[in-house]
């Protein structure tokens, strides 16, 4: 075998390679190879990376399973509250999967300032919300503290910061309108500590951010009365079967929603993700072996003679057919490591320096997001290398063709 891999190496690397007829072929053969797995690593990454950076946007302002009452309208505000005395809550115990739950409070309302005016959806929280899903997309100031005294801090969005002409330590007047007819809407002054930027158009122009005790008052529910719970799960893939087992441990008066079914037109158009990855990977794989069966085929003919005195010297076909195998590996082989190389140094370049820019409107994010993990990158190597082996048996059979006469003779 030691011998076999080393005339399949002499093959591409003597001296008569550069100006033999199959140089370019062979030059073009790695370079498929090369973009092919730049493309793939790229593909895979960055979608996979979309779809994870939208799934963490979606449930840092929802949670992943919503838990409310039956009669709440299909609105973000609530209004028919919730006992916080509930056997799930302040710990889900009963459903492994559940990592996390917090109680929020939600209610429409107008911001009013001297230049501007902005309809938004206040979300009361308390000292169980989970900071650390809206800390990463903090731009400015810090985020509230609900743990003590009330108080009238809140976190906004950059978009209703600049529309309305606010910046971090102004105050504002909300206006929050009363259930019936003909009464005074409350009014709430606020004071913002924190301005974020989540790049969800769909969040950052409605959602602003408070104590839930604002909400409690002016709804004059008691204290331990609140809108909705957000549940977090820990693995987002079995997210279906968390929600199903939390609806079974909840009472029969409330009702669960995961983001999946609440957004469903988001995760629908995420699928499509897939579909597109699969295609070029399809696509790149089918490249790659064609460009590496074109150049075996130009190698066996072109050392048509080199096969002809191998096997009057008693060589047999399947160990000069190994021979061009070998060779054809190591082109592969040489292919995958360049691919690889580009691949993860552009998946790096965005990861850091975020070089493109997408637009918010349409992506739910302002930068391509990627996803790097080894395992995938192994996994895609491995499926070219096993895909192109096979594919390339079949030339290689050419070999068994071959007549020693004949090709001792072939000019």
């Amino acid at each position: 075998m030691n011998l076999e891999y080393f005339i399949a190496k002499r093959l591409v690397t003597a001296k008569d390679y550069k100006s033999s007829i199959s140089a370019p072929i062979i030059k073009i053969a790695i370079a498929a190879i090369a973009i092919g797995m730049v493309m793939m690593i790229v593909s895979v990454a960055t979608g996979i990376g979309l779809q994870q950076k939208i799934r963490e946007k979606i449930a840092a302002f929802n949670g992943h399973i919503t838990i409310t009452n039956y009669d709440s309208n299909q609105s973000d505000a609530t209004l028919t509250p919730i006992s916080k005395n509930q056997s799930f809550y302040p710990k889900f115990t009963s459903v492994p999967g559940v990592s996390h739950i917090q109680a929020i409070a939600s209610k429409a309302g107008i911001i009013r300032t001297e230049n501007a005016f902005e309809g938004i959806i206040f979300k009361g929280v308390g000292a169980d919300y989970k900071w650390d899903n809206i800390k990463e997309y903090l731009v400015e100031g810090k985020l509230p503290d609900f743990s003590k005294n009330l108080n009238e801090d809140v976190v906004i969005s950059q978009f209703l910061a600049n529309r309305l002409h606010l910046r971090v330590g102004d105050a504002f007047n909300t206006f929050f309108m009363k259930e019936g007819e003909n009464k005074l809407p409350n009014i709430r002054r606020f004071k913002i500590t924190g301005i974020f930027n989540s790049g969800f158009q769909e969040f950052d122009a409605t959602y602003i951010v408070g104590d839930i005790r604002h909400m409690q008052r002016i709804n004059k529910w008691k204290a331990d009365q609140v809108g909705a719970f957000e549940v977090f799960v820990k693995d987002f893939d079995q997210i279906k079967e968390v929600g199903d087992q939390v609806y079974k441990q909840t009472s029969s008066t409330l009702d669960t929603k995961t983001i999946i079914e609440k957004y469903s037109y988001i995760f629908e158009w995420l699928q499509l993700f897939d579909f597109n990855i699969i295609v070029i990977l399809v696509v790149m794989i089918i490249v790659a072996t064609i460009n590496m069966v074109v150049a075996l085929l130009v190698l066996i003919l072109e050392r048509t003679q080199m096969i002809g005195i191998l096997k009057a010297l008693g060589a047999n076909n399947w160990t000069v057919r190994k021979i061009f195998l070998y060779n054809a590996s190591y082109l592969i082989l040489r292919g995958l490591f360049w691919g690889n190389l580009i691949g993860i140094v552009i998946l790096l370049i965005q990861q850091y320096f975020g070089v493109i820019k997408l637009n918010p409107e349409n992506y739910y994010v302002d930068q391509a997001p990627v996803y790097i993990n080894l395992g995938y990158i192994a996994l895609l190597n491995l499926f070219t290398i096993t895909v192109c082996f096979i594919v390339l048996l079949i030339p290689s059979y050419i070999i068994t063709k071959i007549s020693p006469v004949k090709a001792i003779r072939y000019d």
